[in-house]
């Protein structure tokens, strides 16, 4: 199974007010273990970013300046993600700002309904209800070390929630069971076909067959017809 840990960072926190998406990042899961395929990518938004925003990533408007336009990179994300379950934290909000950046290049795709999405949020509200369920707090709770996250990174934060999820979820992915049992499969096969193969059917002889019914007989005459091998 191929699943995509997603996360972005955004000029502000609502995507009604036109506020747009300034990185993406995502981190590819292959059979629940990270590969080395990575999508990571900064953008400018064509508009400032909030002081909130830009508090909490580092993020400068400066920076952003010469970083390409969501719709240049938009045809690259899609093909990274297509076919994989999308892992995302809190999944609402960051699916609203691609499916908002998505439309605004013109582009047909939704991602929000279409592409098969575990929200780690959720996961963790039915799995620890009425605890703190940030990204921080299940990392301190399930002994993810996040001691370098000063700052909030897409990228970063993709590589913090695959390592949440794979916690979160651990002893719940495919065991491999059916792999083997299907990799057994020629093996029993070819084992049943020597032991065929080296069956020897012996026939008995006509001597042998009248010498047998003369034994039962004789124990017929014995048990006065109790012979267990002749009752039906």
């Amino acid at each position: 199974m191929r699943q995509v840990v997603l996360d972005t960072e955004t000029t502000g926190l609502e995507v009604g007010k036109g506020h747009r998406l300034v990185e993406i990042g995502c981190i590819e899961l292959l059979e629940r273990r990270p590969t080395q395929r990575r999508f990571h990518r900064y953008l400018n938004p064509q508009r400032a970013i909030d002081e909130g925003a830009r508090a909490v990533t580092g993020i400068s408007d400066e920076f952003l300046l010469d970083k390409p336009l969501f719709a240049q990179i938009a045809g690259e994300l899609l093909d990274f993600i297509a076919d994989a379950e999308l892992i995302i934290h809190n999944a609402a909000f960051d699916l609203a700002f691609l499916d908002a950046e998505l439309a605004l290049a013109g582009l047909p795709h939704r991602l929000a309904g279409r592409q098969p999405v575990l929200d780690t949020l959720a996961l963790a509200r039915e799995k620890y209800p009425g605890q703190k369920n940030s990204l921080d707090a299940l990392c301190k709770r399930l002994d993810v070390d996040n001691t370098h996250r000063e700052l909030h990174g897409a990228l970063l934060d993709a590589e913090l929630l695959a390592d949440v999820y794979l916690a979160m979820t651990a002893g719940q992915g495919d065991l491999g069971l059916a792999a083997v049992a299907s990799a057994l499969i020629p093996i029993r096969e070819a084992v049943q076909a020597t032991a065929r193969a080296a069956l020897k059917v012996l026939v008995a002889t006509v001597d042998e067959v009248a010498a047998h019914a003369a034994r039962l007989n004789a124990i017929d005459n014995a048990s006065k017809g109790r012979c267990r091998w002749r009752l039906s």
